[in-house]
Formats: structure tokens, C-alpha cells, sequence
């Protein structure tokens, strides 16, 4: 057997919608599904019966009473009598089931003093920091939004001289509860949005919120060795709750800036490392920056560029890591920019001396001229 739909929802009207709101939506959609007017449409034919069914239980006192508290089973014949809800043996049977949702869900309003309470939202706050803080930690101070009473309502929400009311919809519990048959789950109230309260007249400088917004200063520790997107988790320091409820948290997002000489990949760094085309002929000892100061690389005779050099213990310090990363140097030779015309001629006089050694002075130039004739034959 297929569900019937809430009549209230069949037609279109709230539950506590009064007998002329229930009427005047009955009108509407029997003209607009009647058979007559819709002939050889099935579907509208069952919305008409469907609405007829709704508005003759919603527009008798004692039957819609029955619908609100059981739903269905309280108007339907088969149910009613000795055993069923009409009858003595009605209250019996609801005592026996109870209202499976609305004594877990219920339980727990009890327990909030009765209104429905909510954790207050998250803050998300981006902070840069360099490469050096990120390595080390740091210390930070930081401004983040923070609410505080309202010192024109005293935090009640309302206008001075007015009060909240009770909410009309949940009779002030904050929830209001929808029913399907033998069960019924509990929701927030749509009018009061759980406080259980309305404000006619709300606090202009809060907007009836009773909290005025504002910053304040916040220590934060940034951990050393912390990467680039990592979080850091302030708790309770999010927006306040609602009705008594939690706040929430500041989540602290790390965006290292850009470095100059260094780019780090995990735990090791990386850099690039310039040096003259006569050092890398003459090799020799060439120094080098780490984060933790100047160090020192032998280059060997005829170093080439793309050579890489690796300094162990010389990257970061993860957060999670044993044991720092490490520094790779990677070189790149240099050629010579705007030369006089006696370094033109020391060149070419180099040049000169270097090609009557042969291949030795050149072994990859040789072996690239190999791999061209090859290609091309």
C-alpha cells in the first residue's frame, strides 16, 4: 500500500493554518484538479481525491485534532473503537510505543533547558609567514572577529522597553515535530530558528542578535618546521554558539612566502647556485647559504652546470620528522656578459688553445656532434 502524503502538505498550508486558510486552499486546488475540467488526466483526478480527503479531515475539529497527534492512524476507521486510537485503548497504545523520535530528540532538549541549542560556526584565518618563521616557529599575535553583549539590550535581542515572546509554532521548545503515521521526528522551528523565542521589535545597533561585533588580540604559537596549507586549530575561538551552545573554533591557515634564494620541497630545500665559467674550470672552494648560516662546497676542476651538491641536515625540521632535510645546491655556470675588447681577445686566445688540446677540453661537445650525425644519417 502506498504512503499517503500529510494532508497539510497535500494542501499546501502550515498545521497551525486556520479553518478559512484550509478552505480557501481546498477551493483553489479542487478547481484546478476537478475531472471535469482535466477529463482523461489520471494524475489530477488522484490530486483531486487526495485533496478532498485532506480537507475533510482538517475541516472537522475532532478529526484533525486526531491528525495532529497520530497522523494517519488517528483517523483512519480501521484503527479507531475499542483497541484503536479513538477509544480508551488510544492512549494505551501511544503510551506503549511512545514517540520513538520525539523521546531521543526530546531527551536531549530536556537536558538544554528545554531550547534547542547550536555549536557557534568556524573562523578560517590565513596567515604568511617566511620561510625562516616557518623553519624556527614563531610567536604571533593576531586579530580575529569577536562578539560581545550589546550594551543597548544587555543581550536579549529585543528593543530597550520591549521583550522577546514566546514562539507561537513551538510553544518555545525550539522544535517543532512532523508526523508520519506511527512516528513523528523532530525539527528546528522554522519561525524561531531554536531559540523558542520571537523578537517583534529588535535591537537596532545588534539586529536583534544581542551581541555586537568586534576583534580582539589572539597569541598564536606557530610550531616550527610547520608547511606551507597547514592548519592550526584554535580552539573556541570560533563564533559563539546559539541558546548556551558551544562556540566554534579558528582554523589558522600557514602560507609561507616566497623565498628569495630557497624553495622547499618537504622536508629539503632547494637553491640554485651561480658561479664564473673559470671557477667551474678551476674548481676550488665556494661558499653557500643555509638557513642556519654560510657553509662551504669543494667544486672539482671542470664542474658543469646542473651539477647538484648535497648538504645532509642542512633542510627543515618537519613537524612530524626525526631527523632535518636536506640542502641541494644546484650550480649553474655563468657565461661572461659585456666584455672589453681585451677580454674579447683573452678569450679568443683561450678558445684558440683549447681547441688545439682536441677533444679532452670538450668530451660532451664531442659526444653531441656523435648524436647529431646520427639523427640526421
Amino acid at each position: 500500500m502506498a504512503t499517503k502524503r500529510d494532508y497539510y502538505e497535500v494542501l499546501g498550508v502550515p498545521k497551525n493554518a486556520s479553518d478559512e486558510e484550509i478552505k480557501k486552499s481546498y477551493r483553489k486546488l479542487a478547481m484546478k484538479f476537478h475531472p471535469d475540467r482535466n477529463q482523461g488526466d489520471a494524475s489530477a483526478e488522484v490530486k483531486f481525491k487526495e485533496a478532498k480527503e485532506a480537507y475533510e479531515m482538517l475541516s472537522d475539529a475532532e478529526k484533525r485534532a486526531a491528525y495532529d497527534q497520530y497522523g494517519h492512524a488517528g483517523v483512519d476507521p480501521n484503527m479507531r473503537g475499542g483497541g484503536g486510537f479513538g477509544g480508551a485503548g488510544g492512549a494505551g497504545f501511544a503510551d506503549a510505543f511512545g514517540d520513538i523520535f520525539g523521546d531521543i530528540f526530546g531527551q536531549a532538549r530536556r537536558q538544554q533547558g528545554g531550547r534547542q541549542v547550536f555549536r557557534g560556526n568556524d573562523l578560517s584565518y590565513a596567515m604568511d609567514v617566511t620561510l625562516e618563521e616557518a623553519a624556527s616557529g614563531k610567536d604571533a599575535q593576531i586579530r580575529i572577529p569577536s562578539f560581545d553583549e550589546c550594551d543597548t539590550c544587555h543581550g536579549s535581542g529585543a528593543k530597550p522597553g520591549t521583550s522577546a515572546k514566546t514562539c507561537g509554532t513551538c510553544q518555545g521548545s525550539g522544535q517543532v515535530q512532523m508526523r508520519q503515521g506511527f512516528f513523528s521526528v523532530q525539527q528546528t522551528c522554522p519561525h524561531c530558528r531554536g531559540t523558542g523565542k520571537i523578537i517583534p521589535d529588535p535591537c537596532s545597533p545588534c539586529g536583534g542578535n544581542g551581541k555586537i561585533k568586534t576583534h580582539k588580540t589572539l597569541e598564536v604559537k606557530i610550531p616550527a618546521g610547520i608547511d606551507n596549507g597547514m592548519r592550526i586549530r584554535s580552539t573556541g575561538n570560533g563564533e559563539p554558539g546559539t541558546n548556551g551552545g558551544p562556540p566554534g573554533d579558528l582554523y589558522i591557515e600557514i602560507r609561507t612566502q616566497k623565498h628569495d634564494i630557497f624553495e622547499r620541497d618537504g622536508d629539503d630545500l632547494h637553491c640554485a647556485v651561480p658561479i664564473s665559467m673559470t671557477t667551474a674550470a678551476l674548481g676550488g672552494e665556494i661558499a653557500v647559504p643555509t638557513l642556519q648560516g654560510e657553509a662551504a662546497i669543494d667544486l672539482p676542476e671542470g664542474t658543469q652546470t646542473g651539477k647538484q651538491f648535497r648538504l645532509r641536515g642542512k633542510g627543515i625540521k618537519g613537524l612530524r620528522s626525526t631527523f632535518p632535510g636536506d640542502l641541494y645546491c644546484h650550480i649553474t655556470v655563468e657565461t661572461p656578459v659585456k666584455l672589453t675588447e681585451h677580454q674579447r681577445k683573452l678569450l679568443k686566445d683561450l678558445d684558440e688553445s683549447l681547441k688545439k688540446g682536441g677533444d679532452k677540453h670538450s668530451p660532451n661537445e664531442k659526444g653531441w656532434a656523435d648524436k647529431l650525425r646520427s639523427f640526421f644519417n
